[in-house]
């Protein structure tokens, strides 16, 4: 999940392979969310990457407004979907996705991976990860909460923004947190942090937009998300406030659609994508810690990033069956 601003604009990229070479190459066509095909995202380096190695091939992504969003539209296309894959859900929502039947295996040993839990999912392959955390800039507040029963016990308008679980995968992600954290309590919590909701937007650069021009005093976001206020800006004001209830992780995944008449490709994609040369795309373009260990190729900037003490867990099974039902009760509470 790219962390930059000013970037509304989707991009979908055309073949970029000349007239005779693109009648014969195959074209592996990739549902994602409008960041991760931006310009300024991952998916430029990743096709060119891709299409380096691939024997002739051509990667087109087609980007939707969410991650969620690249899910709803291939369950309404069914097995007419164009899509060979979707890029960019994540663990909050493949159970949900693997439920709908339209994922293949991938068929890949990922027991080399470096994320913080080992990877077992037959289905989908993970490319990112981050811990959600809420943002704050060092120059305004001087002293963030430490949980979230401190941020609820701040004046009122000390003002938070957060995304719409329904839409955006960090809203859902917050929603989880909570749940993870203070299990039956969540309603008392969401309850009382409803006087410092300033808003609840669709997207999360809609509300990071809102913290960069100080309307909002702290963003839900991620743990990373500071990386790319030191690198790209040479800023050391934004930073993550660490909870002592513990964070809550987002893994993002990638899948192969059954539908697919390019399952080999799209399983060559997946390994490639997981590679270190994959990667190593991946911090200064989506912002989120790799799934390989890069060694000196990440930036010691990511290594020094502060992170959680403790990570909260659900169940793919406890999400499942209370996603709905916890969203619901978000929402009753702070309407």
């Amino acid at each position: 999940m790219v962390k930059s601003t000013g970037f509304v604009a989707a991009v979908l990229f055309g073949l970029l392979a000349t007239p005779t070479l693109a009648q014969d190459a195959p074209v592996l066509t990739i549902y994602t969310y409008d960041g991760f095909a931006a310009e300024w995202g991952p998916g430029p380096a990743l096709k060119a990457g891709f299409e380096a190695i691939c024997g002739g091939c051509s990667v087109e992504w087609i980007a939707a407004d969410s991650s969620i969003g690249t899910l709803r539209r291939v369950q309404l296309e069914g097995d007419t979907t164009q899509a060979d894959l979707i890029v960019g859900l994540d663990t909050a929502i493949a159970g949900e996705a693997r439920a709908t039947g339209l994922f293949a295996d991938h068929g890949l040993d990922l027991s080399g991976l470096t994320l913080p839990e080992a990877w077992t999912d037959a289905q989908f392959v993970p490319f990112d990860y981050a811990h959600f955390a809420f943002v704050y800039d060092s120059d305004s507040v001087a002293t963030p909460p430490k949980s979230f029963e401190e941020l609820i016990a701040l004046p009122a308008d000390f003002k938070i923004a957060i995304q719409d679980p329904r839409s955006a995968t960090p809203g859902l992600g917050l929603v989880l947190w909570i749940r993870a954290a203070y299990g039956d309590r969540a309603p008392e919590i969401w309850a009382g942090l409803k006087p410092h909701i300033l808003t609840i937007t669709r997207e999360w650069s809609e509300s990071y937009n809102l913290f960069l021009t100080g309307e909002a005093d702290m963003a839900l976001s991620y743990t990373t998300s500071p990386a790319y206020h030191i690198i790209a800006e040479d800023d050391q004001t934004i930073h993550a406030a660490l909870f002592d209830e513990g964070h809550l992780a987002q893994t993002e995944v990638a899948g192969i659609l059954k539908s697919s008449q390019h399952q080999e490709l799209a399983r060559q994609f997946l390994a490639y994508l997981s590679s270190a040369e994959g990667q190593k795309i991946m911090p200064s373009t989506n912002w989120m810690m790799p799934v390989t260990d890069l060694g000196d190729a990440l930036d010691p900037v990511f290594k020094a990033l502060p992170q959680p003490s403790t990570t909260l867990t659900l169940t793919d099974a406890e999400i499942a069956a209370n996603a709905k039902a916890w969203i619901d009760e978000m929402l009753t509470a702070v309407q």
